[in-house]
């Protein structure tokens, strides 16, 4: 591979991409900064100032939540049939339309419609930029021009930023009101579909002919890739114990403070170090050890704080919990993304980035809910749901060590 000097500087190999795979990257960046405007505030928008019940509140965040990721696999299918550019311009205008719903609904229906609203959006967009962006990886890997799990790398951390960025913007607009951030989310995703009517080639889907149960029906017989997709789901479920378990965790510290803190760390972790960290699992580890090394890392994670919490009252096992956790996530993401198209042989890539999406979803869904019970039932300084958690990731560890291919054995994608 083509080497460039001083290659750390992220944004810097970001502007350096050929037209389309960094139009997609910032995409992610862009997608970030307007979901993340809205979305960090939304629960104490609807509870304070519309008043509705702690289980409203829940119900209309699992809603947004099972509209995307249960859809996932139909936007994925869609982006195979009819293109990627139909799906990413009627995401963002679905999305534009969930953030103005949202911003001006004094009502229970009007607010679950915009919820429902913003999360078909993300099942439009969201798998088909990751196909594309597999695609485009693959051919600049081809070109010697860069390793597609590198170009998954900043794709990572270009969210990072995004993640960053839209809370802190929504809390200078929050001083005007949350109909003014929802209104400037919606303007954030029309400015994306206008960017991408501009400059997003049009084209045919790459299974256009075919029809389209043909995609669900290929991914659901490639058992090797749903044992995959199953073991990978341990993954954001782990990442999610991060707004459910260590939130508590800091409760029992008296540390409620540091939350704040803790994320701002875990980003600067990823936006600092994801380049490097994809260059030594490619490079050095290889696909089997470096997804095997990052769920053991997720899982230390948790076996760390099951070690610590009944010795301390100190905010060390959450400090362990967000390092250990992030690196494991820095080695695991990019690692699996890329992996995913090999098992998909380059082909149906909406689908089977889809069907991976969705795995995670459900992963989070149940896992955390009956982490979330169980967390509920014993004391604080319990060691018990860290331990339990701890099995999840250490689980997919073994079982991804076992179906991960040590080589890439790839179709050619068409130029």
């Amino acid at each position: 591979m083509t080497r460039q000097p001083r290659r750390w500087l992220v944004l810097a190999e970001i502007v350096r991409l050929p037209a389309v795979p960094r139009l997609l990257v910032l995409t992610q960046l862009a997608f970030n900064i307007g979901f993340y405007l809205v979305l960090p505030f939304l629960a104490d928008h609807l509870a304070d100032d519309l008043g509705l019940a702690a289980a409203t509140v829940g119900l209309v965040l699992g809603l947004r939540t099972f509209s995307q990721q249960g859809l996932f696999p139909l936007g994925g299918v869609l982006a195979d049939r009819f293109g990627v550019r139909p799906l990413v311009l009627a995401g963002c205008a679905v999305r534009v339309a969930g953030f103005v719903v949202l911003a001006f609904a004094h009502s229970l229906p009007g607010v679950l419609a915009g919820a429902m609203l913003t999360g078909v959006a993300a099942a439009l967009f969201s798998p088909a930029v990751e196909s594309a962006l597999a695609r485009e990886g693959t051919r600049l890997e081809a070109a010697g021009r860069l390793p597609r799990t590198e170009l998954f790398a900043m794709f990572a951390v270009a969210g990072e930023i995004g993640a960053v960025t839209g809370p802190l913007l929504g809390v200078l607009l929050l001083t005007a009101g949350f109909q003014a951030t929802g209104v400037a989310a919606a303007v954030v995703f029309a400015a994306i579909l206008a960017m991408h009517w501009r400059w997003l080639p049009a084209g045919p889907g790459a299974h256009s002919r075919e029809p389209i149960r043909g995609g669900l029906r290929e991914v659901f017989a490639n058992r090797r890739f749903l044992g995959f997709a199953a073991a990978n789901s341990a993954g954001l479920f782990a990442y999610h114990q991060l707004y459910l378990a260590l939130p508590r965790e800091l409760d029992r510290v008296g540390a409620d403070g540091a939350l704040g803190w803790l994320f701002a760390s875990a980003s600067i972790m990823v936006i600092a170090g994801q380049m490097p960290v994809t260059r030594l699992a490619r490079t050095v580890l290889g696909p089997r050890w470096a997804l095997t090394a990052g769920f053991l890392t997720m899982a230390a994670a948790f076996a760390v704080v099951a070690v610590l919490v009944p010795r301390t009252t100190s905010v060390l096992p959450a400090v362990a919990l967000v390092v250990l956790l992030t690196a494991g996530q820095m080695f695991a993401t990019p690692i699996a993304a890329d992996v995913t198209g090999r098992f998909a042989g380059e082909r149906r890539l909406g689908a089977y980035y889809g069907v991976v999406a969705a795995a995670g979803g459900l992963a989070v869904l149940f896992g955390s809910t009956l982490t979330g019970a169980l967390m509920d039932t014993v004391q604080t300084s319990s060691p018990l749901p860290w331990t339990i958690v701890a099995a999840v990731p250490l689980l997919s560890a073994a079982a991804l060590w076992l179906i991960t291919p040590t080589t890439a054995v790839r179709e050619r994608v068409p130029a």
